[in-house]
């Protein structure tokens, strides 16, 4: 298990096997021999089956549900490589849960994104790998290396492909213009803006669509869905204000409670994902095209590993 003579490792959690053996593949290593699994009580058990001192070692975990048993398992599997000499350690966290709390919205909130961004540290990671933050801020509250990943150029290489003509890309909130716009400037396309009332969490109410969009093809571009309530509720008004056909788009599947109910009765033509969080069978719908981020992770911890820029993926 090295590269070019030199040693590296990569581990991985429950969360993200596939997507390590994925990334293992790409860089011609094999996966790192661990045993994650618990006690009778819950308690997380691990056990690092060969040796990592003096190593450069990756460990992939995205914290996905359960958030926070795969929140734990990433934790101990890094204190337990930091107590084995580890000699430097990068939490992969292709999906970072607790994102959406970056902030007081309200008093007495917490701003838990912070909270385990030092928990992270405070285990002993040396670095961390991720992709699409909810909050691009977000890399400010770790006091170590954060190297932020993009979904938007993968995303995008695919709706190229497909050829689409009368192009509009849509943002669901004033929120996201900026990932919209990247995600447009790559397609050579114009935006539109849903503007929308969010009165609780998970629940949202489309208010107006700022732009021109009758007539034309639209891809709704998010960062993550979690009930899809938010995308489906838009889709419905993108064509309700007279989009031809609706595509829609995130990095980051999270597709909890009524999320697959509602994006099969919705009106859109196919959900483009990635594969930072893992899709069960039963997830699977016709729909939902899913892309892998192997590549891009591979790459960008070749690049960490060999000192090299991670930015430069996306120059």
């Amino acid at each position: 298990m090295n590269i070019n003579g030199q040693t590296i490792k990569v581990f991985a959690g429950n969360a993200s096997k596939d997507l390590a053996l994925k990334i293992c593949e790409e860089l011609g290593v094999k996966l790192g021999e661990a045993e994650v699994g618990a006690f009778s009580d819950g308690e997380i058990a691990v056990n690092i089956k060969e040796t990592v001192r003096g190593a450069d070692v990756f460990v992939v975990q995205s914290t996905c549900a359960p958030v926070n048993r795969h929140l734990m398992e990433l934790l101990i599997m890094i204190d337990a490589l930091k107590r084995a000499s580890a000699g430097r350690i990068t939490a992969v966290i292709p999906y970072y849960g607790y994102a959406r709390q970056d902030r007081k919205a309200k008093a007495r909130d917490p701003i838990t994104a912070k909270l385990v961004a030092d928990i992270i540290t405070a285990a002993g990671a040396d670095r961390v790998l991720t992709m699409d933050l909810h909050a691009a801020q977000i890399q400010g509250y770790f006091n170590i290396p954060v190297d932020h990943l993009l979904g938007v150029p993968i995303l995008a290489e695919y709706f190229k492909k497909m050829g689409l003509e009368d192009l509009v890309v849509v943002s669901p909130d004033l929120g996201s213009v900026t990932r919209a716009r990247n995600f447009a400037n790559l397609l050579d396309a114009p935006i539109a803006i849903i503007d929308k009332r969010r009165p609780q969490a998970n629940v949202s109410e489309v208010m107006n669509i700022i732009g021109e969009i009758e007539g034309k093809n639209v891809i709704l571009v998010d960062d993550m869905v979690d009930t899809a309530g938010t995308l489906t509720q838009g889709a419905k008004a993108l064509k309700d204000f007279g989009a031809k056909e609706v595509y829609a788009c995130c990095t980051h599947p999270v597709l909890s409670g009524p999320a697959l109910e509602r994006i099969e009765g919705s009106v859109i033509k196919e959900l483009v994902i990635l594969d930072t969080i893992p899709l069960s069978e039963e997830k699977k719908l016709q729909n939902i095209v899913s892309l892998s981020v192997a590549p891009v992770f591979a790459e960008a911890i070749r690049r960490i590993y060999e000192n090299l820029s991670v930015s430069k993926l996306f120059d």
